[in-house]
């Protein structure tokens, strides 16, 4: 449906800015993410998988990336990885893709509407908690590949 190719679309061209594809010329790159539950947070979940893939492949990337979504509730509060619950019970959904250098925003997209100040509010949040996903992914690749 139009949701899922908005979604790839979206995936796609974070995964594309970070790839190092001109160091191999003539090669297809094929990822594949299959959505099993959606408990709310789905495209920032789906970015996280992808970018976890990618690093297990072996891929060249220029960055890290990860996936942070945030819910701006009624009251102005932001909920950081909400659940599907209450992504239907928010004014706004916002969510980014953050690099790992810099913390520079790779994507942002939103559904509902929301102030530039609460943008910007939600965007600290998400830099401040791409720390936590990196320090996940680091974790991870070390104890994947210090059982060898």
């Amino acid at each position: 449906g139009v949701l899922e190719r908005s979604r790839e679309q979206l995936l796609r061209q974070t995964c594309e800015a970070v790839l190092l594809g001109v160091l191999h010329p003539r090669t297809a790159i094929s990822l594949v993410l299959q959505v099993l539950s959606d408990a709310g947070s789905l495209l920032s979940c789906c970015l996280n998988a992808a970018c976890m893939a990618l690093l297990d492949a072996g891929l060249p990337l220029a960055a890290l990336f990860c996936g942070v979504t945030c819910a701006l509730q009624p009251d102005g509060t932001i909920l950081l990885d909400p659940t599907a619950r209450q992504e239907q019970e928010a004014r706004a959904i916002l969510t980014f893709a953050i690099a790992s250098r810099e913390r520079k925003v790779l994507m942002a997209t939103t559904k509902g509407s929301c102030s530039v100040e609460e943008m910007q509010q939600c965007l600290a949040a998400a830099q401040s908690a791409a720390s936590t996903i990196f320090q996940f992914y680091r974790d991870s690749v070390h104890r994947r590949y210090s059982k060898c």
